[in-house]
């Protein structure tokens, strides 16, 4: 018998999204699990849902190996299973029941098991895992390989079922994060159809990307950003243990492409700046991306970016509008995103901005200010969503009483309103696309412009320039008909927060 199938419930195919962008990562939290507990002596196995069909699936996978201990263990590191879909609580709550079925005592960690214990409590799933699982679950593990499940209420970071508890859930201490990341052992690769990743990359786009991390957490005050895991805590890896990883992986995976999949990459210059000696040491550069604030992005960082391989920065610009930086606890300015788009592109380094519309006080003004920074800067590509309030940030607490029955998007797409912002769903669907198409064209004028070219006299790029304005009309109108009649308004209890102590490696 088996000791531990470890499984995770992201289903590519079911969000629409991300089956059309085909940009799958594998489960990098779970891999780092699985060689976590090899190396102290469990076997194990990985059912890998990203590219499975289907639930039935893993059904198969528990005939095969009749495991001991089943765990469905979410990829923290990847903001997919950060977005708690229901579609993929569905998959796992399904999961969880069929191996319960089958006799396995059920494990589960993960963003949305943070959040709704009881959901999973109440579908197979016997221990839930708080924050950081990795040490938890080794502890949990041990006891109940030892016969010993009372012990299993003084393992830190756990909840149980207790009918005399409050909700009928017990909640044991409290577990801080390990300091220290190095001490786990990179993650179990073997345990993946690598060439099947492979595959569907080059199909869609000719190239092979993999995913990498190298802190845990982030200390920022972000009031919308959700950190069940880790809360405002950080760990960094070494800049050697991180060229190390890389230098592996380029010689036995072979990657075209990294993604750094860390909620922010370089928390420290000097950190970035070391990374890319170490790197250069080993000849262990591989093209890579990564996601971090504009505030970091100084002369320094960029240049060991720049030295270590990084070829595309995605940043959390969010708002061209002071004011909704300043309500949002981003601890940024407007002119720090010019600077920062500035040092990239004179580094050779795109410059991606992640764009949030739809936060509470946010005006029209504030929206085309934010149109207005995208035009003036030009960035290499943008990610827009709308502002989405998960439980246990402070935007949730703070909006908690103007949500209507829908808690959680269905899949990446959705991008609905779920309280009342100053405009309805449709409004933001539609700017969404119109701002899209309007840095496209922007881009390619920009292009032929740089190539010397004169006039633009092409009738099919002059169509659709036309097609643009209307666009761009349309959504005026729709400003009108979308309004809310009573938009939320926030009043913050709290005063400007100080920026994070980044003296050292761990918080």
């Amino acid at each position: 018998m088996l000791d531990v199938l470890l499984a995770h419930s992201y289903f590519l195919r079911y969000d629409q999204k991300q089956v059309e962008k085909m940009r799958p990562y594998p489960p990098l939290a779970t891999l780092y699990a699985a060689s976590y507990l090899r190396s102290v002596g469990y076997s194990v196995a990985l059912f890998d849902a990203m590219l499975a069909t289907g639930e039935h699936e893993f059904e198969a996978a528990l005939a095969t190996y009749a495991p001991r201990f089943v765990v469905l263990y979410e990829d923290n590191f990847n903001f997919l299973s950060k977005m708690c879909l229901t579609r993929m609580r569905e998959a796992a709550c399904t999961m969880s029941q069929a191996a319960h079925r089958r006799g396995a005592t059920v494990i589960a960690s993960g963003s949305d098991v943070t959040d709704h214990p009881e959901i999973y409590l109440h579908h197979g799933t016997q221990y839930v895992i708080l924050g950081e699982p990795d040490h938890t679950l080794r502890e949990l593990l041990d006891a109940l390989r030892a016969g010993q499940p009372a012990r299993a209420s003084l393992i830190p970071g756990l909840i149980l079922p207790d009918p005399q508890a409050p909700g009928g859930l017990h909640h044991t201490a409290r577990r801080n994060p390990e300091r220290y990341p190095d001490v786990f052992p990179f993650p179990a690769w073997d345990l993946l159809d690598v060439e099947r990743y492979r595959a569907a990359w080059m199909q869609a786009h000719g190239f092979f990307s993999l995913n990498m991390v190298s802190t845990r957490g982030c200390p920022f005050h972000c009031n919308w950003c959700a950190k069940p895991i880790w809360g405002q805590r950080y760990a960094m890896r070494s800049p050697a243990n991180v060229a190390a990883e890389m230098a592996w992986i380029k010689q036995h995976l072979r990657p075209d492409h990294i993604w750094f999949a860390d909620d922010i990459f370089g928390l420290r210059p000097a950190w970035v700046a070391e990374l890319g000696r170490e790197v250069a040491q080993r000849d262990a550069a591989i093209p890579f991306m990564i996601q971090s604030r504009v505030d970091l992005m100084t002369e320094d960082a960029v240049a060991g970016l720049k030295q270590a391989g990084c070829v595309e920065v995605w940043m959390g610009a969010e708002s061209g509008s002071q004011k909704i930086l300043d309500a949002m606890d981003k601890g940024t300015q407007v002119s720090q995103i010019k600077i920062a788009r500035q040092r990239l592109k004179h580094a050779g380094i795109k410059a991606c901005f992640f764009i949030q519309f739809g936060y509470p006080g946010e005006t029209f003004e504030d929206i085309m200010s934010t149109v207005q920074l995208v035009r003036e800067t030009l960035p290499d590509n943008i990610g827009i969503s709308v502002s989405y309030p998960l439980p246990g940030t402070k935007f949730h607490d703070l909006v908690k009483e103007q949500l209507g029955p829908k808690t959680n998007w269905v899949d990446s797409n959705d991008l609905a309103m779920m309280f009342q912002g100053s405009y309805q769903s449709p409004f933001y669907r539609k700017l969404h696309r119109v701002l899209h198409r309007d840095l496209e064209l922007r881009q390619h004028l920009s292009q032929l412009s740089t190539n010397g070219h004169g006039p633009v006299d092409d009738v099919a790029f002059l169509a659709s320039l036309d097609h643009l304005s209307h666009e761009w009309l349309d959504l005026g109108r729709l400003e009108v008909l979308h309004r809310s009649e009573a938009p939320t308004t926030i009043v913050k209890p709290y005063g400007e927060l100080a920026a994070p102590d980044l003296s050292r490696d761990w918080n």
